[in-house]
């Protein structure tokens, strides 16, 4: 049976990064502009999607959930 405790800490632990990164992250300086992001600028019309940027994150979030998962399962 999952603990309620083990649960209400990993969600504030969510939450921390959550805040950190809306925080900070407009402070990290290559975050956004990484090689591989698709800008497009026209005369009325522009688009930015961050490919990269979204799969570096990715990998960090799944790093980090990977490890708060083998802490929590012992």
């Amino acid at each position: 049976m999952i603990q309620v405790g083990k649960i209400l800490i990993f969600t504030g632990i969510i939450f921390i990064f959550i805040g950190l990164f809306l925080i900070f992250g407009s402070k990290i300086p290559f975050f956004g502009r990484l090689p591989g992001d698709i800008y497009i600028k026209k005369s009325n019309f522009s688009f930015y999607f961050p490919l990269v940027s979204c799969l570096v994150l990715s990998l960090i979030i799944s790093v980090i959930l990977n490890i708060i998962f083998k802490i929590f399962k012992k």
